[in-house]
């Protein structure tokens, strides 16, 4: 007598969601990021290792501030990136809240350093608010049109309300950040607010009009006066730095000689004729390039910036990638911010861009400055975090249903 059993059907393996749950971080973005960091650091100890002045006698006094402003800004970026993305959403209003009132304090008890109220300075502790308000308004301009078109059930396009409800949004910080006045951050600011529109999807009319109204801005801020003499006479020295090479212009004549006498691999790190002796004024924060090109040459420059390319590539492939248009605004906020900043600070060193005084991201020195540019690094590796943990989520359970 035989008996015929009847064959269970096959269930699936569960491995699939084991492997969902292991979520990896962005290698490329943190090897990048450790690379401008590692970089950042050595560049800033050589600038300011002779400066006896600045140093207090101390030859790593600033190496070893930098080191603490970078272990901070990792800690902030740790918790940014570990923060559950809802509460990013919740937070964002608050984040906004804050960078205005630090504008406000900047404008009632700042101190006044290089022509701008810009810092507020408490004991030994500098903060410079403005810094920390390019990242509130990329997430506000992100969260207002995120939560106004995902919660719409008439159309998802993003009409005109959208662009007013954004330009409010960076129109108070910015007209905060003009009274200061600090125009290297308010173009900052100006760039990562149009590419925020751009990406958002507006009508191309929209953006042809802010082109056409930042032109007309600029013109009638020149007209006016509104612009202060030191920064009109830098723009005046961008177009020919010989009307005063002593002056206005002598910061651009002496980073170009600098990047000059790098050639291609450079004289050396600590080795730098220029470097070493002072001739470029704020070589450890704005004009940190032009140590890069004199004693690493053209190879370690070219290094520098091909490192700035691949965190400004991972960002927008996580801006492409992100599930959520909050993510996918943040995401590509950040990278026309640290986009447009990088082109500026470096362009200036080269002379083909005007002396407005902003760092190189991850890269000069300062504390403001490295905690919100490692705060947006782990904004956007929170963004990349939630993405892929979302969608093979959407794969396991795709590959289950079938069974």
């Amino acid at each position: 007598m035989s008996v015929t059993t009847t064959a269970r059907p096959r269930l699936p393996r569960l491995e699939t969601t084991t492997r969902v749950r292991r979520v990896r971080l962005d290698a490329m973005l943190v090897l990048a990021v450790v690379g401008l960091l590692t970089l950042g650091a050595l560049l800033v100890w050589s600038a300011t290792s002779s400066r006896e002045s600045l140093t207090a006698a101390d030859p790593e006094a600033y190496l070893k501030k930098q080191l603490v402003n970078i272990a901070i800004g990792v800690v902030l970026a740790v918790m940014v990136a570990a923060t559950d993305h809802r509460w990013v959403r919740i937070l964002a209003p608050l984040v906004y809240l804050a960078s205005v009132v630090g504008l406000v304090l900047v404008l009632v008890m700042g101190s006044v350093i290089n022509g701008s109220r810009s810092w507020i300075v408490v004991g030994g502790l500098s903060i410079q608010p403005a810094e920390f308000t390019k990242l509130a308004v990329v997430i506000g301009m992100a969260l207002l049109v995120a939560e106004r078109v995902e919660g719409s059930l008439r159309s998802r396009e993003v009409g005109g309300r959208y662009v007013v409800g954004m330009l409010a949004i960076a129109g108070l910080p910015a007209a905060l950040i003009l009274l200061q006045p600090d125009l290297g951050t308010m173009l900052v600011l100006s760039a990562t607010v149009f590419g925020v529109i751009a990406v958002s999807g507006v009508p191309r009319i929209w953006l042809a009009g802010l082109i056409g109204g930042g032109a007309a801005a600029a013109v009638v801020a020149v007209q006016t006066g509104a612009l202060a003499d030191y920064q009109l006479d830098r723009f005046l020295a961008f177009v020919d730095p010989t009307l005063d090479p002593r002056g206005a212009g002598y910061n651009t004549t002496q980073a170009r000689i600098a990047i000059g006498n790098g050639g291609v691999f450079g004289q050396g790190l600590f080795d730098g004729s220029q470097t070493q002796s002072g001739f470029v004024p704020e070589q450890h924060t704005d004009f940190i390039f032009t140590v890069a090109g004199e004693e690493l040459g053209l190879v370690g420059a070219g290094v520098l910036i091909l490192l700035l390319g691949v965190v400004l590539w991972r960002a927008l492939v996580i801006a492409a990638g992100a599930d959520d248009l909050f993510g996918r605004l943040a995401a590509a906020g950040i990278a026309c911010w640290f986009g447009f900043q990088a082109f500026q600070n470096i362009g200036m060193c080269l002379g083909i861009m005007p002396v407005t005084g902003v760092p190189l991201p991850m890269v000069s020195y300062g504390g403001s400055s490295m905690f919100a540019n490692l705060m947006a690094v782990g904004l956007l590796q929170n963004i990349a975090l939630r993405s892929r943990s979302e969608i093979g989520v959407a794969r396991s359970r795709l590959v289950r249903s079938r069974y």
